[in-house]
């Protein structure tokens, strides 16, 4: 399937609201992506009261890309993260309270403190890292897709990039080695114009206007590019990107188009965007249309009311349970340094 990013989200019609992708199923995305929104502007909140150390990079606005894919995955299937990895790993299931207590520094943290904002990772929920090299992920996922490939089992690996890292080379190895090998692996590249404070427009050559998708073909793959503040079609075209990884068909590349309100990190206002572009892109906000279209498929607005209270009262609950924990003790900067899980060099 290939098509172009829309100007407008199409709605499907009412009576059409739950044949392919179900009630249940668009409730759990709605739910994601308020969960994403809800936890990632407090964690804006905590770094302005200076209880977020160092920096942070959000992915408001982006939203349906984390919650789109994470809806089509199975709980083996597994995540590689870049250092934009909330949204990713709170997709995956992990909890609010482990995320911000992460970000906090608090011994209640995903790592217990030790790994920050840009190391997020959870083996159990199928988060394998955020990466904070960009494009250092890309052969990694290649390793593990590999290794699914080579035991005969079927898991897929799924690898998150922003539009900046078409231009690594790790990149151009990561899917040529995809390519020739056929692996069970997903790169889904989250567009959303900007790499750090340039704008990738600016720097590829005028003859591509898609950085991933328009380099696609040059590795034998199809030129995908969607919607990605429409979680809808997120999800379709994970789902059948992963259809066709678990049959041996080899991977695929899914550019999807979407947009940072904020900028590159917190120490970033982002007054390199010209005026009105961020105005623009708001009025497509990915929450708001999913939110609408549950109403116009027939959802009811209590329950769409409900999620939407639930969440809150968890970033809330999860907030005031990471202020009152405590740091790690200092000893945990020995332990886990090497695979033996101390810290003494061998040789």
């Amino acid at each position: 399937m290939t098509s172009e990013a829309r100007a407008k989200p199409v709605a499907a019609p009412p009576s059409l609201a739950n044949d392919d992708i179900g009630e249940q199923t668009r409730l759990h995305i709605f739910r994601t992506q308020v969960t994403i929104r809800e936890a990632e502007q407090r964690a804006y909140d905590l770094f302005l009261q200076n209880l977020v150390k160092g920096t942070s990079h959000l992915s408001l606005g982006q939203e349906a890309v984390a919650a789109g894919v994470a809806a089509a995955m199975q709980p083996k299937d597994l995540s590689f993260c870049t250092y934009r990895g909330h949204a990713h790993t709170l997709a995956r299931g992990v909890s609010v309270e482990k995320v911000l207590g992460e970000l906090m520094q608090r011994d209640n943290g995903l790592m217990r403190g030790k790994g920050g904002s840009m190391h997020l990772t959870s083996v159990e929920h199928g988060v394998m890292g955020s990466y904070a090299i960009i494009g250092a992920h890309l052969p990694i996922a290649c390793g593990a897709a590999w290794r699914a490939q080579y035991k005969g089992h079927d898991d897929v690996s799924v690898c998150f990039f922003g539009d900046g890292t078409t231009n690594i080379g790790a990149f151009h190895e990561a899917l040529n080695f995809a390519a020739t090998w056929k692996l069970p692996v997903i790169f889904v590249c989250e567009n959303n114009l900007y790499m750090e404070y340039t704008a990738i427009a600016d720097v590829i050559p005028a003859s591509i206007k898609h950085p991933a998708a328009d380099r696609a073909s040059a590795y034998g793959l199809e030129r995908i590019v969607i919607d990605g503040n429409d979680a809808d079609e997120v999800y379709r075209t994970a789902q059948i990107a992963f259809a066709k990884a678990r049959k041996g068909d080899g991977p695929s590349m899914i550019e999807c188009m979407t947009y940072r309100y904020s900028g590159h990190s917190r120490a970033d206002p982002g007054k390199y965007r010209p005026p009105g572009e961020l105005e623009s892109w708001q009025k497509r906000d990915p929450i708001k249309m999913y939110r609408k279209r549950l109403l116009d498929f027939g959802i009811a607005e209590a329950a769409i009311a409900d999620i939407e209270a639930e969440v809150r009262h968890i970033v809330d609950t999860a907030t005031e349970a990471c202020k009152a924990a405590p740091t790690p003790d200092v000893s945990l900067i020995t332990s886990d340094v090497y695979a033996d899980g101390g810290w003494a060099w061998r040789n």
